[in-house]
Formats: structure tokens, C-alpha cells, sequence
């Protein structure tokens, strides 16, 4: 409490005290006065008596209050927001499930929700922040799956330049696989990506460092270490490997730490001109698979993205990106049981895949974007593999599409996709999209 409320207050009453006084005689103004003065004077004492206690009593229960109740730190906040996407289309394919290989991609003819995403962040403390993404989404068959694609904390007080992610998130491998389906240039995922972390990206439980190396540009180097079981680690312990080695997946347990998943990464940008700049990475990823009690995986990749914008450009535009990712694949497959009779034996053998795409986005004018984009996968699979699965097929797919933005928080696009499969033959596809955001987003990285 403030101590001079009480002091006003008098002040006000004893100038009260002048004009009631001049209405008498002089010896009564002055005898007035001074028992006005004194009756004022040991109020004014015992109020003071009263401030104090209650002053000394707050600061008494303070830090008990504090302790029972601890309260956030100034500057703490969350964000709440609601991406929902909807897809509608139809393609010449009879098995949409294996021409679209990511899981939120357009997997179905007519209508369909591929993602709608709950997204939350913000600030826990001083030295971390939250995120948190759960995941609704319809299959082919319309029925309804939800999942909690990433929790995770960042630390925000490290020295050195460090920072510590430490939770379930998507691997920081190559430009795409860390980012949502909202922030994709196109209507579906990178076959090579698809093809190589599976249908749901490449994505854990675990911890990644990061330091931002004192370099006259940007340059960052993280390492990141992941469990290597489950249906986001495709091409390691997971049960849906079969359709890689051709075998039936043993149950490789984890007794050490050669069955974790361990991933490197180097990445760093920097501007060519005042209009220029060039982002360049070099990422890799190596783990267990379950195709045998020994059995191993090495994914390495490199990312470029440029980006132009006019030195005159009005609210970002105009504007042209490049952007593209080769990924290459070793899946060392022991000999393993083909068929749970036990009797057909598939050889021991080196697979190897190769992939990656290019795409070219132009932003016209202001809120309307138009992009195309090449991709192409091989396999180099040793005759004595005896073992050629369909969804390892050698494959080439060209799209091309137009988005309109309405606003920053809107989107409506038309995307053509021509895909070649080398066992399946040609297809034709036709997706249209609508998405809305609902909230405040976290930025994405450049």
C-alpha cells in the first residue's frame, strides 16, 4: 500500500479546516484549530500504526504464498492454433495407397481430410520452450485415425550456443522431412522421402543437440539420437520392413547402444547478393534393421534451396525458389525367412535405393504462387537378392501446380500429377486442396 494516500486525505481535511474557522472569533478560530489539529494528529498515528502492521503481516505471508503457489515467470505465453486441410480429386491408379506414399497425401478419390493438426507452443520457463502436435486424419476407407506427431521441449539459456531438443519430433534430415503437410509446396509428400522414412516421415522419441558454429555465416552442425523401432523408423526396426528386405521382420530388441538410431547434420546458408541466398545440408542416419540380429541401414543425403526475390517486391512477391534432395540408401539385409512355412530362404544381400526431386515455385504476384517439380527413384538390387518388391519399384513422377492464397491465413490449390512406375505403367492424377489456419502459428525455418 501507498503511505501518502492517507497523508492526502488529512491534507484535504485540515484545508478544510480554514474556511469553517473564519466564520468565528478570533480566540475560538484558534482554540478550533487546535483541537482539530490534535483529534487529526492521533488518527493519523493510529492509521499509521494499522499500515504498518498489514505492510509487515504481507511481507510475512509472501514468500509462504510464493511457495504454495508458484507462478510463471514474466513473459511466459502459448499459442493455440487449428490447421485444417481438405482434398479432393481422382486418378487414372487403381492403388492410390502405393502412387501416394505419404500419409498425408491425397490417398483417396472424391472427398478426403488428409490433415487437420492441433497445434500448441510457447514459452514454459525461462529455459525452455514447449510443442506439442496432435494429428487427425481419415484413410482410405474414411476412417478416422488421430496421433501425437510431436512433443517436444527446446532449451533457451544454453551457453555456447547449444540448444537441446529433447522429446518425440521429426528428424531435421534434409529440408522436407521436418516440415507439417501446411508449409509443403505441393499436394503430397517427396516419393524419395516416402520411399526411404515411410509413409509417416522419419520421426521419434529422443534428443538432438545443435550448436551454431562462430562462422562469419550461418553454419550449424546437430547430431540427434533416436529410438530405432516403430512405424516412423521405416528403414530400421520396424515391422513394416518387409516390403524392404522381402523377409519377415525378426523382434531385434534393444541391448545396447548399437541399436539406436544416430543422425548427423551440417547445414548453413548464406546470401549470394541482396536479393540471393543459398541454403546448402549434408545429413545422415544410421541404425539397426530387423532383418537379422546384425543387420545395418546408412541413409545419407544433400539439400539445396535458393532463393531470388525482387529488390522491389511488394509484400514478398515476386519471387523464385529451387529447391531439391538426393537421398541415397544401404540396406544390408541378412538371409532371412520369406514365408512363415520356413521352407523359402532369400540369400543374404547389399539393397540399395537412390532418389530425390527438383522444384521451381514462382510467386507470380501477390498471393498467387505457381510451381513444378521432378522426381525420380531407382533401385540396384543384386540379381541374388531374388527379391523385388512393388513399392521399390523404379519410378518417375512430374507435377505442376497453382496455389491461391486469399489471405495469410487461406489457401486453394490445383495440382496435376503424371506418374511412370516401371511394374505398374502410367498414371494421370488430378488434386485440389483447400486449408485454413485458425490461430497463431509458429514460424517456420527459411
Amino acid at each position: 500500500m501507498n503511505r501518502l494516500g492517507p497523508t492526502i486525505c488529512l491534507g484535504a481535511l485540515l484545508l478544510g479546516v480554514g474556511p469553517l474557522g473564519a466564520q468565528q472569533g478570533p480566540d475560538s478560530t484558534s482554540r478550533g484549530q487546535q483541537r482539530t489539529l490534535d483529534s487529526l494528529s492521533l488518527a493519523m498515528r493510529a492509521l499509521q500504526a494499522r499500515l504498518d502492521s498489514a505492510i509487515d503481516a504481507q511481507r510475512t505471508a509472501a514468500p509462504v504464498a510464493a511457495a504454495a503457489q508458484p507462478s510463471r515467470a514474466p513473459g511466459t505465453y502459448m499459442n493455440v492454433s487449428f490447421v485444417g486441410l481438405t482434398s479432393a480429386g481422382a486418378s487414372t491408379a487403381r492403388d492410390l495407397d502405393r502412387l501416394e506414399v505419404g500419409d498425408h497425401d491425397p490417398r483417396a478419390r472424391g472427398f478426403t481430410i488428409p490433415n487437420a493438426e492441433l497445434a500448441l507452443d510457447g514459452a514454459v520457463d525461462p529455459y525452455f520452450k514447449g510443442f506439442v502436435n496432435l494429428v487427425h486424419k481419415l484413410d482410405q476407407q474414411s476412417e478416422t485415425l488421430v496421433e501425437l506427431e510431436e512433443m517436444y521441449v527446446l532449451t533457451t539459456s544454453l551457453p555456447a550456443n547449444l540448444q537441446l531438443k529433447v522429446g518425440q519430433f521429426f528428424a531435421e534430415f534434409g529440408r522436407q522431412n521436418a516440415q507439417h503437410p501446411h508449409s509443403w509446396a505441393f499436394a503430397d509428400d517427396a516419393l524419395v522421402l516416402g520411399r526411404i522414412f515411410g509413409a509417416d516421415g522419419l520421426r521419434g522419441q529422443g534428443a538432438r543437440v545443435s550448436w551454431l558454429l562462430p562462422t562469419p555465416v550461418f553454419a550449424e552442425a546437430s547430431f540427434t539420437v533416436l529410438n530405432s523401432a516403430g512405424e516412423t523408423t521405416a528403414s530400421f526396426r520396424s515391422l513394416e520392413s518387409g516390403t524392404i528386405h522381402g523377409g519377415i521382420p525378426i523382434d531385434r530388441e534393444v541391448r545396447g547402444l548399437q541399436e539406436m538410431l544416430y543422425m548427423p547434420r551440417l547445414s548453413t546458408s548464406f546470401d549470394l547478393t541482396g536479393s540471393q541466398t543459398l541454403v546448402l545440408g549434408a545429413s545422415g542416419a544410421f541404425g539397426p534393421n530387423n532383418s537379422g540380429p546384425g543387420a545395418r541401414t546408412s541413409i545419407e543425403g544433400v539439400d539445396l534451396y535458393w532463393k531470388w526475390k525482387s529488390p522491389r517486391a511488394s509484400a514478398g512477391f515476386p519471387f523464385v525458389t529451387f529447391q531439391s534432395e538426393v537421398l541415397s540408401r544401404r540396406y544390408d539385409a541378412e538371409s532371412r525367412i520369406a514365408a512363415l512355412d520356413g521352407v523359402t530362404v532369400l540369400p543374404a544381400a547389399v539393397l540399395k535405393d537412390v532418389g530425390g526431386y527438383a522444384q521451381v515455385q514462382w510467386g507470380i504476384r501477390p498471393l498467387l504462387v505457381a510451381a513444378v517439380r521432378a522426381e525420380v527413384l531407382r533401385n540396384d538390387d543384386p540379381a541374388s537378392a531374388a527379391f523385388t518388391a512393388t513399392e521399390r519399384e523404379d519410378r518417375d513422377r512430374y507435377s505442376t501446380n497453382l496455389t491461391w492464397f486469399p489471405t495469410e491465413f487461406s489457401k486453394v490449390r490445383v495440382q496435376y500429377n503424371f506418374d511412370r512406375r516401371a511394374v505398374m505403367g502410367n498414371d494421370s492424377s488430378l488434386w485440389f486442396q483447400f486449408e485454413f489456419l485458425l490461430g497463431a502459428h509458429a514460424a517456420h525455418k527459411f
